[in-house]
């Protein structure tokens, strides 16, 4: 295969409206350090973007919700320990994999309200309002202006 191109010269971009795939995020709501029982305790609500051991914040997306609206969840949920054991109660938890991420992807996936944050280190998907209280409220505010006109 032979691929050839003449530059033809600059024109004005055009401006149109961003065309994204409606899906809902699986959002941390507080800061800590995810771990095992906390991921295994949302992973059927989707799919995850991170594992066990993750440093996350309040508003970073942690995975994809399997429907189309954003959940708060926590992924730093520590299993309450007890003296008292029931058999067959701590059983190994079994994770699947984290969905991974690169550039190319996370920009594809990100909706009108989150923003992909780069770092030497890692890749994140994060929302614009990192409190869910703030997004509640520009989530109404939206509503209120679309049902308005």
């Amino acid at each position: 295969m032979i691929i050839h191109h003449v530059f033809a010269g600059y024109a004005p971009v055009e401006q149109r409206e961003l065309q994204v795939a409606p899906h809902g995020s699986l959002v941390a709501y507080e800061d800590g350090t995810s771990n095992a029982y906390g991921l295994y305790m949302i992973q059927e609500r989707g799919a995850l973007f991170i594992g066990p051991g993750v440093d996350v914040y309040q508003g970073m997306v942690v995975g994809q919700n399997s429907r189309d609206e954003d959940l708060d969840v926590n992924v730093c949920k520590a299993k309450q320990l007890t003296n008292m054991r029931a058999s067959g109660s701590d059983e190994a938890l079994v994770l699947t994999p984290p969905r991974q991420m690169p550039l190319e992807i996370a920009l594809e996936y990100i909706g009108e309200d989150e923003l992909v944050e780069v770092t030497p280190t890692s890749i994140r998907i994060r929302k614009r309002q990192l409190n869910p209280d703030d997004r509640r409220k520009a989530r109404k505010d939206r509503k209120a202006a679309a049902a308005n006109g």
